[in-house]
């Protein structure tokens, strides 16, 4: 049977969990958590630090963003990744080599965030590098939507491999607005037929293997006046032209791409009536409290199919895998390029 949980994830605010937090986490509207860099000292206090999250609440889900390049919370203790881009660089000349290594990648980034005791990591990035955001740039496997496609495929499947949920972002695909959904609210004006010849074609071809999906803080306006992550009319696309099933996650609400939809609590049940089924308050305590205020009797189920459902593994003991090994001697030598 699949279990219930609150719409909302939350993060915390140090290393160790505080006695507030401790109260907060019991409130039924939390459904899980999200890690950030401040929460992070190395792979083994992550783990201790999942593990008294789930002593409060066994249920609650555990994410981080861990993508490689830029976006990597955790640093110590783990294998440091490349930019996805930077793997991207050799899909025209060496194709099946570098699906193989989009493929072992995900699998080992899907193992070493179990062992740290993480359920997912918001990956991989589905967004079309067009040359023109700066806050997507190099997160991007490439410029050519098919080639996305088959890069993150393959991360998607090694994840999987792993036991590890996947969840792409930012749809319908963030990588040709020039504005920072962090700093102001994104303006895409392409026709829908166009992003459905581009942005959308990752999504497209993804939506039977992703797990999750967190939609843009970005209106496009030939199709919908309101962001995708607010709009009912985009998620409902996701949903029945595309025919995705699992769980829609929507960027922070803390973002000022999402000021559009009011006040943090506005904002949570604007995402979850457009079709959200669970919301990220971050980076502000006062805002998480008026979310779990607002969301009040709200539940979700598809979430709870997020959870690392198998034995976790030891984060020492990977370094005996002859295949960690290889990977993680690659990936390293390619970050440091």
């Amino acid at each position: 049977m699949t279990q219930t949980l609150g719409p909302v994830m939350l993060d915390l605010e140090g290393t160790e969990l505080r006695n507030d937090e401790r109260e907060m986490l019991m409130r039924p509207e939390v459904g899980g958590v999200i890690l950030f860099a401040r929460n992070i000292e190395n792979a083994h206090q992550v783990r201790e630090l999942c593990d008294g999250i789930r002593r409060q609440r066994p249920e609650l889900l555990l994410a981080i963003d861990q993508e490689g390049g830029r976006v990597q919370r955790l640093r110590e203790g783990v294998t440091r990744l490349p930019a996805m881009g930077r793997i991207g660089r050799d899909f025209a000349g060496n194709p099946e080599v570098t699906l193989r290594l989009c493929f072992d990648t995900g699998w080992l980034l899907g193992m070493e965030m179990a062992a740290c005791g993480l359920d997912l990591t918001f990956a991989p990035v589905l967004d079309v590098d067009s040359g023109i955001s700066s806050v997507i740039g190099d997160r991007s496997f490439s410029s050519n939507p098919q080639a996305v496609a088959g890069m993150a495929g393959a991360l998607i499947d090694g994840l999987h491999e792993a036991g590890m949920a996947a969840v792409g972002k930012h749809f319908p695909g963030h990588g040709s607005v020039a504005a920072d959904s962090h700093l102001e609210l994104p303006i895409d004006d392409r026709p829908l037929q166009q992003l459905r010849q581009h942005d959308l074609i990752p999504f497209a071809e993804l939506t039977h293997r992703l797990d999750g999906v967190m939609p843009a803080h970005v209106i496009y306006s030939a199709f919908d006046s309101r962001p995708a992550g607010f709009s009912a009319s985009w998620l409902g696309l996701l949903r029945e032209s595309l025919g995705f099933k699992g769980t829609i996650f929507s960027d922070d609400l803390g973002m000022a791409g999402a000021g559009f939809a009011g006040e943090p609590g506005e904002r949570a049940l604007a995402a979850l009536n457009a079709g959200c089924d669970m919301v990220l308050v971050c980076n502000d305590r006062n805002a998480a409290l008026e979310v779990l205020d607002a969301c009040q009797g709200r539940t979700t189920r598809r979430a709870s199919r997020l959870r690392y459902g198998r034995a976790r593994p030891d984060i020492d003991a990977l370094e005996a895998l002859g295949r960690w090994r290889r990977v993680h001697a690659r990936l390293e030598a390619m970050a440091s390029l």
